[in-house]
């Protein structure tokens, strides 16, 4: 499957919702909403994201061999000048195919903003790969509290800077 970004619709926010209340998918990336079947904390999320011109966010379609179009996930830059930083959601259904790492260049593609900084779990190998294979470097780790964990833990923070 290849993947494509676009702008982000409507009627992508359903699928981002579902994906990220994924217990499974929710523990691995950890830091996560307080509570992320909080529907309005939701919707007010992407709303202030979606109306913010600093934010580029943008909805990750996979594009079958059959010629079918599918919302496998999102990818964003967000943050002031010099704090500029990426994230990623992919749905659980489509990980180890490498469709993060392609999402995580073509947003690259898009965004030149240099540095840029990308933070993960640091247990969660295959976000850290991801970054890895995109020229992400780790600065640094720091502790945290992960919301979908109930705890403070350890948080690996990268930094691309050309």
């Amino acid at each position: 499957m290849r993947i494509s970004l676009r702008e982000v619709r409507d009627s992508d926010l359903p699928v981002f919702f579902q994906q990220t209340n994924d217990a499974a998918a929710a523990a691995m990336a950890a830091f996560t909403a307080e509570d992320p079947a909080d529907r309005e904390h939701f919707a007010a999320h992407w709303r202030r994201n979606l109306s913010d011109p600093r934010v580029v966010a943008l909805t990750v379609v996979g594009h079958a061999e059959d010629g079918e179009e599918v919302v496998v996930g999102n990818a964003a830059v967000f943050g002031p000048p010099e704090e500029r930083e990426i994230t990623y959601w992919i749905g659980r259904e489509y990980w180890g195919r490498g469709l993060a790492t392609q999402a995580l260049r073509a947003l690259l593609e898009r965004v030149p903003d240099r540095p840029l900084y990308g933070r993960a779990a640091a247990d969660n190998s295959g976000s850290i790969r991801v970054m890895e294979k995109c020229g992400f470097v780790l600065s640094h780790r720091e502790k945290g509290y992960a919301n979908a964990r109930g705890a403070r833990i350890e948080e690996a923070v990268f930094t691309l800077s050309s």
